[in-house]
């Protein structure tokens, strides 16, 4: 090997040297979702790693995790409680468990910012977190009432599917769907309010699973046939479209017809594409992607002693048959 050489290669390993210790030490930005199972997360996974590719040269990484599955409502405590213990720079949560959330964290009373994305904690214990990124999911439930009364103004039956019972974002859009309906608020359940009326048996809670929400729902269409009204609170059967299509082959005729009208949470893509084959008449989008980009920057200001705003809404997307050449799947 030529001296040339040598001092070539001698250059370049210094140059690692000198590197490896600086891309070691890399504070982390978490951002705990409440299951890498669902592809809504997914996109807001994108979101952080976009964050990263944009800021190769910052001291901060964003770190996407959370439990396998969605169910798993302890073993994402434990991920939070476990980098509260490690010591990283700043947390955004989502949290499945609220209430579980919460006594963990009062718990730890954490030294590093922690804040939540897509959903909160409950009322009483968001002194816990600095501030909440993500959807005004009061709103979302109005939106999702709104389209229902547009579409069938006379009223019916209908039925609700939440995710996990505990989940504060579900909740509130539960509550702005039954206080849009029943025209007042404080509203725990639809009994003729604004023409409308829950069935027995729901809402149903799906625990953020696919098959059970297919399944769900396929249960739900074949025990009340004279249903007019199914509410996706959160897009879970229509993530598994291959399931979702042959639970709504059941109803195809009474949804072309009106009859039955299935109003959907999300806008990813193969919910735009239940949309545009006549498997649902509105879905109303979150915006994931958005949540995971920004989330790094507000750990980042929070961590430096900014003032953040609380909340920080990330806004809704209507979708419907004769706007969908606009509506955006992120």
């Amino acid at each position: 090997m030529n001296k040339s050489l040598l001092k070539f290669v001698g250059a370049a390993l210094a140059a690692l040297l000198v590197a490896a210790p600086a891309m070691a030490q890399k504070k982390t930005l978490a951002v705990v979702v409440k299951g890498l199972d669902n592809p809504f997360f997914t996109v807001l996974g994108d979101g952080c790693a976009l964050w990263n590719k944009e800021n190769p040269s910052s001291e901060y990484t964003c770190l996407y995790t959370g439990p396998a599955s969605s169910a798993d409502e302890a073993g994402e405590v434990q991920i939070v409680e476990d980098l509260i213990n490690k010591g990283v720079a700043g947390i955004a949560i989502s949290p499945s468990n609220a209430p579980a959330m919460a006594t963990m964290l009062k718990a730890k009373a954490p030294k590093m910012p922690i804040m939540t994305i897509d959903a909160d904690l409950a009322a009483a214990d968001r002194s816990l977190r600095k501030t909440y990124l993500g959807t005004n999911n009061y709103d979302m439930g109005v939106l999702m009432a709104k389209h229902l009364k547009q579409l069938n103004p006379k009223g019916g039956t209908v039925c609700m599917q939440l995710g996990n019972v505990a989940a504060d974002n579900i909740n509130a859009r539960a509550a702005g769907f039954r206080d849009t309906i029943a025209g007042k608020k404080g509203v725990d359940r639809l009994k003729g309010d604004g023409g409308w009326t829950e069935i027995d048996g729901c809402p149903l809670f799906t625990n953020d699973q696919i098959d059970l929400a297919n399944q769900q729902m396929s249960d739900v269409f074949t025990k009340n046939p004279k249903l007019n009204a199914f509410i996706l609170v959160g897009g879970w059967a229509q993530f598994g479209p291959s399931a979702y299509a042959q639970v709504t082959d059941q109803v195809m005729a009474k949804l072309k017809s009106k009859d039955l009208i299935i109003i959907a949470g999300d806008t990813l893509p193969p919910q735009l594409d239940a949309l545009k084959n006549g498997r649902s008449h509105a879905q109303i989008g979150q915006r994931p992607f958005e949540m995971g980009h920004r989330a790094p920057a507000v750990l980042i200001d929070l961590i430096g002693g900014k003032k953040v705003a609380d909340p920080l809404y990330t806004g809704l997307d209507e979708c419907v048959p004769t706007n969908l050449d606009k509506c955006p799947a992120k």
